[in-house]
Parts: structure tokens; sequence; C-alpha cells
């Protein structure tokens, strides 16, 4: 078993929430679910764990933010196509989810935020192979030579 990653968000409404993810193509694990949280699995080594404000804010001596007004963290998730980047998006709009700025597209990368209904923010983006092996100015080099 590799590293695993959980992030853990806050949430006023774990239905919503979770309806929310679901609608994205995560699952919830029901082993790891009940009234103050719920597990949200995006694959085998990363998942969410969203928790009512209240429980969130029982492993922490700081102010919780309202993620609405603030920023805590930048959560970034990789998809395989821009074309993936556009469903994800429109799969959480769809589901009461907004988007808080236009797409970004750096010609190497492109990247899309949503925010949950939460207010939590997520970005999802897609990498041109050749720039992550090349890097980014490499890559956009080679671009601007064709």
């Amino acid at each position: 078993m590799g590293t695993s990653i959980f992030v853990n968000l806050p949430s006023t409404d774990l239905e919503r929430s979770k309806a929310f993810y679901t609608a994205l193509g995560a699952s919830i694990n029901p082993t790891f679910t009940d009234a103050n949280g719920a597990c949200v699995v995006w694959d085998d080594n990363i998942y969410f764990m969203v928790l009512t404000r209240e429980f969130f804010a029982s492993f922490t001596d700081k102010t919780v933010v309202d993620p609405l007004t603030a920023a805590q963290v930048g959560i970034g998730i990789s998809r395989d196509s821009r074309q993936a980047v556009d469903s994800i998006l429109e799969a959480g709009l769809a589901a009461g989810g907004t988007e808080p700025r236009p797409a970004q597209d750096y010609g190497f990368m492109y990247s899309r935020d949503l925010d949950d209904p939460d207010g939590n923010n997520l970005s999802f983006l897609f990498m041109e192979p050749a720039a992550v092996t090349q890097g980014p100015e490499a890559y956009l080099a080679e671009q601007a030579q064709q």
C-alpha cells in the first residue's frame, strides 16, 4: 500500500456534499461515513473527508474559515484532456457548484476552478504530456516554432 492523501473539507450540509461529489464521478465509502462526515473516494489513493463544520473544528485549535469568503487551501486534480476538464466542470455546475473565475489557458496547461456548494475550491487541470516531460518553457518554445 502506497501513500494515500486525505483532504478534510468543512460542509454545512453533508447530504448535499455527497450528492455534489458523486455527480463529479467520485464515490462514497459507507464504512467511513456517518452523521459527522463522508468519505469521498476519487481513486485508490485520494480521498476527501467532507465533515460537518463542528466535527471539522474538533481537529484544530485554529479558526475554521468560511470557504465562501476565505481561501485556506487550493486543491488541484488532473484530468486526461481539456474535454475531461470541461466535462467535470459541467457536471459540477449542474450539481450546484459555481465557477468562480474564467478558464485559465497557459498553452501547456488548461485549468478551470469549481467551488463546491460550501465554497471549497477545486481546480481541474490538464497538462500537455510533452510539457510534463520537457518543462513548460521548452514545450511552448517548440510549439512556437511549428
